[in-house]
């Protein structure tokens, strides 16, 4: 079953806070291989963020997803500072898109991502392709 076409534009609530702990970030760097230099955080750290507002997004029984046809198409952030230990973040995730093909909804969502006095981080772009059970 394709998801309601009229999800394109909706704007879920904030994630919970997330505390960014020197810790948390070199644990992240050691699991992605990536380099933490103990004052910014690894370039795509955000994903930590982005990815539980994705997973309200698609545990919303509303929305229609199934979360086992669901496939993370892209990925990409827009940074406005960046990620540091002792920011305390959280996402609040836009459907900018969304169009069926092949029997395929592609959702092209779109997290803002700020820190605990609202001050914007960085945007965590994200394309899920979620497949219909004939596709």
């Amino acid at each position: 079953m394709a998801v309601d076409p009229s999800l394109a534009g909706r704007t879920f609530p904030p994630t919970p806070p997330y505390p960014v702990s020197d810790e948390r970030l070199r644990e992240f760097a050691r699991a992605t291989g990536s380099t933490y230099d103990g004052e910014s955080a690894p370039a795509t750290f955000p994903i930590v963020v982005a990815f539980q507002a994705m997973t309200g997004l698609m545990q919303d029984p509303a929305v229609g997803i199934a979360l086992h046809r669901v496939v993370h198409g892209d990925q990409r952030f827009t940074y406005t500072r960046p990620v540091r230990p002792g920011d305390v973040l959280t996402a609040t995730l836009t459907v900018d898109s969304l169009r069926q093909i092949g029997g395929a909804d592609i959702i092209g969502t779109r997290s803002e991502i700020a820190d605990a006095d609202g001050a914007p981080v960085c945007t965590a772009f994200a394309t899920l392709v979620h497949k219909g059970e004939d596709a």
